[in-house]
């Protein structure tokens, strides 16, 4: 259940709003649980005063008794799985990082119920917050990867990044490269790279400041750290983003938020469209 708050008031007294017959003892119950969201976030304090317009989320079953905080699940049926995910945690096991991943835990969610394991379609760094999808079963990623490598996927993020750009909205186009420190780059001479992959990046500018701009990103392709090394690339680095040259930090993360993530179901051909609320952070910084 989403709901968007009406008026300023605390988290328990905008609950007991949603939930007249409720005790207050079961609405706290509730958030102990981990079943509410304020903003996409996990919020267990009661006593959070909540501001207009804030998006409230309230998972109808316990899925978090086996998902950790910065992990929730927006859809889920026998074919795929959207998960809402925070910053900070990894999508698939690395070298150094095996367990503490949206993959395991996701593993772990579907194990309990009994069912399989989940397949891996598409990432988002560790850094990066929003909309995810993993299949459930074999034919249902190769179904979803066809998507992805057709082009055919929306995807939408929003980056906060250094500066303006000179022009409002444009299109940056390479061919990036990865390094062997891992940074990609954007290369000329196809013929002395040719590992490099075309890369196209669509943005607009929606908010500025003195400082910084909030850009509505979204890909025509999805290769590795392609926002980052673009808007870099720009002279306008992702802010927090010191492994792309960033030198602020205004938000303590990361400006980078996967906004929307549509997609044809691999079963029945339906559009589906999941979209992650904007963090908070990001719109304090605009006063939005």
């Amino acid at each position: 259940m989403r709901r968007v708050v009406e008026q300023p008031a605390t988290l328990l007294e905008t609950l007991a709003t949603f939930f007249p017959d409720s005790s207050k003892t079961t609405l706290r119950q509730m958030l102990q649980a981990g079943r509410v969201r304020v903003d996409g976030a996990v919020e267990k304090d009661a006593r959070r005063m909540l501001e207009r317009d804030e998006t409230v989320d309230v998972a109808q079953k316990p899925n978090q008794r086996v998902l950790p905080l910065g992990l929730g699940i927006l859809h889920e049926d026998d074919h795929v799985l959207v998960v809402l995910k925070d910053r900070g945690l990894l999508t698939v096991a690395t070298e150094r990082e095996t367990k503490t991943t949206a993959q395991a835990f996701l593993n772990d969610y579907l194990k309990e119920n009994g069912e399989g394991r989940v397949h891996v379609v598409h990432r988002l760094d560790r850094e990066t917050s929003g909309v995810l999808v993993f299949a459930k079963n074999f034919a249902a990623r190769e179904r979803l990867k066809e998507q992805f490598a057709e082009h055919s996927v929306d995807r939408i993020y929003v980056a906060i990044v250094e500066g303006s750009l000179p022009q409002p909205e444009g299109t940056i186009r390479s061919h990036l490269f990865e390094k062997k420190n891992l940074r990609m780059v954007s290369i000329d001479r196809l013929d002395h790279y040719p590992s490099a992959k075309l890369a196209v990046t669509h943005y607009r500018t929606i908010q500025t400041n003195a400082r910084f701009s909030m850009l509505e990103v979204t890909l025509e392709t999805g290769r590795k750290n392609q926002i980052r090394a673009h808007l870099s690339e720009a002279g306008h680095p992702v802010v927090g983003d010191t492994f792309y040259g960033a030198s602020e930090n205004p938000l303590g993360r990361l400006g980078l938020h996967a906004k929307l993530l549509g997609f044809a179901h691999p079963k029945t051909g339906e559009r589906m469209t999941f979209t992650a609320p904007l963090p908070k952070v990001f719109r304090t910084l605009f006063g939005i």
